[in-house]
């Protein structure tokens, strides 16, 4: 025999319309009650009628996450991951389901049905995916969307979320002076992108306000690191440490390095942004820019709901706070 909502009510002693808000997230219930719902609903083996729901809410209790899958280093990148886990338990933690849907910049054929056949309430979508067309499309027809990652083009319309790269790099300088290091240098992989820029802007910023000079800023490639290690030991350059944009760079900077027997961390230090995939396992252990990227997907899911439900009516941009792991890389003695 099916449970019914009735029968919910019936076992807790409250009406059924207190069952059904609990069942929507409607209002405000007592946690007491809400408690004693769950827990009989769990009991019963109750489960809503999803298309009952949709029909009294007009409401699919859906939210859309977009991916470019034909991207195989984003798709299988750890760091989407994480920001994938986040969405899925926050979105379910409220009684929403998430549904994957790729992009192209070729074809958004799939984006633009979910919003105009209204068949999800919300979607995220990754600054890489997004488009003027896209953007169009869901602020005219008043669809709730949130950015993961900080737009090149600022627009009143639209809410973002993404790491404080610019925090991270300031955050990276300060490591490196307290352990005695005068000299860095920052190493990027691609300058036209935002996030580089932001992090170019921190590490300029900081080493002006903590009256150091830099070793500039280079963009990788390992011939570059190379000649510029090479530089180093001949004394043609007094860089006295590395900020790498990510694990990969860092591990080329290591190899050069060691290759030439100089040591890490007496001689040269090094850090880098992203903990994930090899950092700690490098030797000697790289101390790293940790950056959140759960905590970016749980506020990027958040914002969305909460636009969703109606309580976020101010178009809002979050930056996520990154933060200093400190390992062998950067421990020099000082006097």
């Amino acid at each position: 025999m099916t449970v019914t909502i009735k029968d919910i009510a019936k076992a807790v002693g409250v009406n059924p319309s207190t069952v059904s808000r609990v069942i929507n997230g409607t209002a405000s219930i007592s946690e007491e009650t809400k408690e004693k719902i769950l827990q009989v609903m769990k009991e019963l083996d109750y489960h809503p009628n999803s298309l009952a729901r949709s029909l009294v809410n007009g409401s699919t209790f859906t939210i859309g996450l977009v991916i470019d899958a034909g991207n195989k280093d984003a798709f299988s990148n750890a760091f989407f991951i994480q920001s994938v886990i986040a969405i899925e338990s926050v979105a379910q933690s409220k009684g929403y389901s998430v549904l994957i849907t790729n992009h192209s910049l070729s074809d958004s054929s799939n984006i633009k049905n979910l919003v105009q056949e209204r068949k999800v309430d919300g979607i995220i979508l990754p600054v890489q995916c997004m488009t003027g067309e896209l953007i169009d499309l869901m602020t005219s027809s008043d669809f709730p969307f949130v950015v993961m990652g900080e737009p090149q083009e600022k627009r009143s319309d639209i809410s973002w979320v993404d790491v404080d790269n610019e925090q991270g790099s300031r955050q990276a300088v300060e490591c490196l002076i307290k352990s005695g290091y005068k000299s860095p240098m920052l190493l990027v992989e691609n300058r036209n992108t935002i996030f580089e820029s932001k992090r170019i802007k921190g590490f300029e910023d900081e080493c002006k306000a903590q009256k150091i000079k830099t070793s500039g800023i280079h963009t990788f490639s390992e011939e570059k690191i190379e000649m510029l290690i090479d530089e180093i030991q001949k004394k043609e350059r007094d860089t006295d440490s590395f900020i790498c944009s990510n694990n990969v760079i860092a591990f080329k900077v290591l190899k050069a390095i060691k290759a030439r027997k100089i040591s890490v961390p007496k001689q040269i230090g090094v850090i880098t942004f992203d903990n994930y995939p090899l950092a700690e396992y490098m030797e000697p252990a790289l101390s790293v820019v940790d950056v959140d990227t759960y905590k970016m997907g749980e506020t990027a899911a958040e914002l969305l709901l909460r636009s969703i439900r109606g309580k976020e009516k101010k178009i809002k941009s979050r930056l996520v706070d990154a933060a200093i792991i400190e390992r062998e890389s950067t421990k020099r003695k000082t006097k």
